[in-house]
């Protein structure tokens, strides 16, 4: 595993980063077990889909923090943006926004994922993503700043041809969805995008000299290689078996 503390720095230069998803119930021995089939940069952690608890959050990121590997929460839904910043102080090292459509929600979660001067997220929070000796209040909000990662899903046609102005500064990734992107495209069946590929490409493109990367899940390992071939350099899978 790379270094836990430079995912966004990663990210940002646009290093190929390779994450898998697992439950808030992984314990320990499972999480290690998983990290050690492949070498990934990160876990991903879901509220939109699955169960939640914020006593569960904690713990899941402190055994997390414990065996070295940044945390990506799904929050529950698109306008729980505002609660950002509470679900930060339970331990993850970055945010993901599900079906995002308008600027108007990236504005929210920039403000509620950033410390001032740049945002307006609240100091506090014993549980907070490497806090550790960066007690100083100015000390770890200039730190996180620069470190935590905030992801914006985009899951329909609107939203991808809209990619561009959801990437706004402080946005490190836009995240694929394609599943309701689908849904999407099946409502708009005489759109130029025909397949998720098509969209993939255009979103790529946009996204060009923005400093937002796409993240995609594949969720298949053998799929590496593709996607990788296309550009995109942020991939989320299932664990290997």
């Amino acid at each position: 595993m790379k270094p836990a503390d430079q995912l966004k720095q990663r990210i940002n230069r646009g290093d190929f980063v390779v994450g898998i998803g697992v439950a808030a119930t992984t314990g320990r021995k499972q999480l290690e077990a998983a990290l050690a089939r492949d070498d990934y940069d990160y876990v991903s952690v879901d509220s939109q889909h699955s169960p939640f608890s914020e006593e569960r959050l904690v713990e899941f990121c402190g055994v997390a923090s414990d065996v070295g590997i940044p945390v990506i929460f799904r929050i529950k839904h698109t306008r729980h943006s505002y609660l950002i910043g509470n679900l930060l102080d339970l331990g993850p090292a970055g945010i993901e926004v599900p079906q995002t459509e308008e600027p108007g929600t990236v504005e929210e979660a920039l403000h509620y994922f950033y410390y001032p001067q740049f945002g307006g997220r609240s100091w506090g929070g014993a549980a907070r993503w490497m806090v550790k000796g960066r007690d100083d209040r100015l000390t770890y909000a200039g730190w996180w700043n620069q470190h935590g990662v905030l992801w914006m899903q985009i899951e329909s046609i609107g939203a991808v041809t809209r990619a561009r102005s959801l990437a706004r500064k402080g946005v490190d990734c836009l995240s694929w969805g394609p599943a309701d992107l689908s849904f999407s495209r099946e409502a708009n069946p005489h759109h130029p995008f025909k397949t998720d590929d098509d969209c993939v490409r255009y979103a790529l493109k946009v996204l060009e000299g923005s400093g937002t990367r796409l993240a995609i899940r594949s969720y298949d390992p053998e799929l590496r290689s593709k996607y990788r071939d296309m550009g995109v350099t942020v991939l989320l899978e299932r664990p290997r078996s």
